[in-house]
């Protein structure tokens, strides 16, 4: 039976990863500072150890740039160091399409190569840049199979929707979701961002094809549909089947465009499955069921609170 360790295992793409390996017959074991938030792991075993990154939306990343240099930084060498030591044949990066420099809408399509000269937008993207040639190097050294993916924005039922880390399919599920048929909700930026959302489901296939395949070097995966933020709010509100106004506000919204090529990950076999409708129709109802939980909470806080109130008197 083939072992995976899959750190970060209480988190978003990892909880979805490690059911993924068990379908496919693996021993798992997971590894994070929390438990799956939203279910129980179908981790053989889990072990709460500080093995996760920091990461989030926009807000998030343009907040935390030191704390984000410093413990990335430090979990992506300490795994891999210890990785080689172990004598692990087999090593998977979860990196970022971060690393890729600002774009202007409408350019041509950027091959993973093109990544340099390197100027990402963020010290989250110069961090996974380097963290990819850490890996790399040591790989070349140990003779480990390093496999390395460039994440695209991943959405989906059970990943971060508030709090301030959530990715903006997440917190424009969840503005909906509170606000009512004919409404506002607030946007930052102008709507005209443009970003390619992959469905979890299609990022873990990515990931387990690449890991799995004998390609070398970095990969891009996504979706090849590319949306702006306007019809990305557009399209949760058709799925929710509610008018919904939008107020732009100030806020950091990072590059104007990203287009990027997978032709690499296709040469494993692998498509994207998934349509951002058809991945918002499986994700708006999770978040609109996770408002109506909390205000169901709250509300319950609330009448518990008056009763404890009147009983006192």
């Amino acid at each position: 039976m083939k072992r995976a360790l899959v750190c970060g295992a209480g988190g978003f793409i990892s909880s979805h990863l490690v059911r993924r390996l068990k379908q496919e017959g693996h021993w798992v074991r997971g590894a994070d500072l929390k438990v799956p938030e939203f279910g129980p792991t179908a981790a053989d075993d889990f072990r709460l150890l500080d093995l996760a990154a920091d990461m989030g939306g926009m807000g998030f990343i343009h907040s935390a740039e030191s704390e984000i240099m410093r413990n990335n930084a430090l979990i992506n060498l300490n795994m891999i160091d210890a990785a080689a030591r172990k004598g692990i044949k087999r090593y998977f990066f979860s990196s970022s399409v971060c690393i890729y420099r600002d774009m202007r809408p409408g350019e041509p399509e950027l091959k993973e190569e093109e990544a340099y000269p390197a100027l990402p937008d963020n010290e989250y993207g110069w961090e996974k840049l380097y963290a990819e040639r850490v890996a790399m190097a040591y790989g070349r050294k140990h003779g480990m199979e390093v496999r390395i993916a460039r994440f695209q924005n991943c959405y989906g039922p059970e990943g971060t929707w508030t709090g301030g880390r959530e990715k903006a399919p997440a917190a424009i599920c969840r503005k909906v979701a509170e606000a009512a048929d004919g409404g506002t909700i607030e946007v930052w930026g102008d709507g005209k961002a443009i970003r390619s959302y992959t469905y979890v489901d299609d990022m873990v296939d990515g990931i387990y094809r690449l890991t799995a395949s004998s390609l070398v070097g970095p990969a891009n995966i996504g979706s090849p549909e590319y949306v702006s933020v306007e019809q990305l709010v557009q399209t949760v509100a058709d799925v929710a089947r509610k008018a919904i106004r939008i107020r732009y506000v100030e806020g950091p919204v990072g590059v104007q465009s990203r287009n990027f090529s997978n032709k690499r990950i296709y040469s494993v076999g692998w498509r994207a499955r998934f349509s951002l409708k058809d991945g918002i129709a499986g994700t708006y109802p999770w978040v609109r069921a996770q408002v109506e939980a909390r205000g169901t909470t709250r509300r319950s806080s609330s009448s518990a609170s008056q009763a404890s109130r009147s009983s006192a008197r």
